[in-house]
């Protein structure tokens, strides 16, 4: 029997474990400001408690995924982990910082650029050596709008099902769920372009990793 191939591991920047680590840092301590002062954290009627048991799960998938199946045969997706994280705390720090309410397109964006980076961080975990372009956009697609679609129902479910807004809400599902797929195709590019010019080396370790193994020895 071959030997099992050994694992090539690289340093990610300290920047980005710097990073994520106060993301997850400061998530949880907004998460309990919100739990026990919802009106400061301005988060009354807007789902404190469901976003209180569920943002901690989704940040921390990651680790978890790593540590079950790929601690062995890759470096830890410091990246992905903290694209994830990210898309946690901005909407819990946006509501702190009453930015929903008060400027005009700040949910437009959130919508924007979280299913944007949670599609990066999908697609960073599970993109092949070769993929094209087209394979790439593909499946960014695939998860980029299921994503926004589990949100919008979550969200209508959580709250705006009982909430003044709920008039509206089918256009502004729409247009949610447009920005989400845009973001998820702006991730497909991005993550596609680095990828090809070997700047994902350092942050995605478990993509470079698989291709060291998998090219022949010269």
């Amino acid at each position: 029997m071959p030997p099992e191939p050994s694992v090539v591991r690289h340093e990610t920047p300290q920047v980005i474990r710097t990073l994520d680590v106060a993301a997850k840092i400061g998530l949880l301590l907004l998460l309990a400001l919100a739990l026990t002062h919802p009106d400061l954290g301005n988060m009354r009627d807007k789902a404190a408690g469901l976003r209180a048991m569920t943002y901690p799960l989704l940040s921390f998938t990651v680790p978890v995924i790593w540590f079950l199946f790929w601690r062995h045969r890759s470096s830890f997706p410091w990246l992905a982990d903290l694209f994830v994280t990210i898309t946690c705390f901005t909407d819990i720090l946006g509501n702190r910082m009453d930015l929903y309410d008060s400027i005009v397109w700040f949910d437009d964006w959130m919508h924007f650029m979280n299913t944007g980076l949670l599609t990066a961080a999908f697609v960073l975990m599970t993109l092949p050596r070769t993929a094209t372009f087209g394979a790439t956009l593909e499946r960014s697609l695939a998860f980029g709008v299921t994503a926004a679609l589990a949100w919008e129902i979550a969200e209508y479910y959580a709250f705006l099902s009982s909430h003044s807004e709920r008039t509206g809400a089918y256009r502004d599902t729409l247009g949610d769920m447009g920005l989400g797929a845009l973001g998820a195709v702006v991730a497909a590019v991005l993550i596609h372009a680095m990828w090809q010019r070997g700047h994902l080396r350092h942050t995605a370790p478990q993509l470079e990793s698989r291709r060291r193994r998998l090219e022949p020895a010269g």
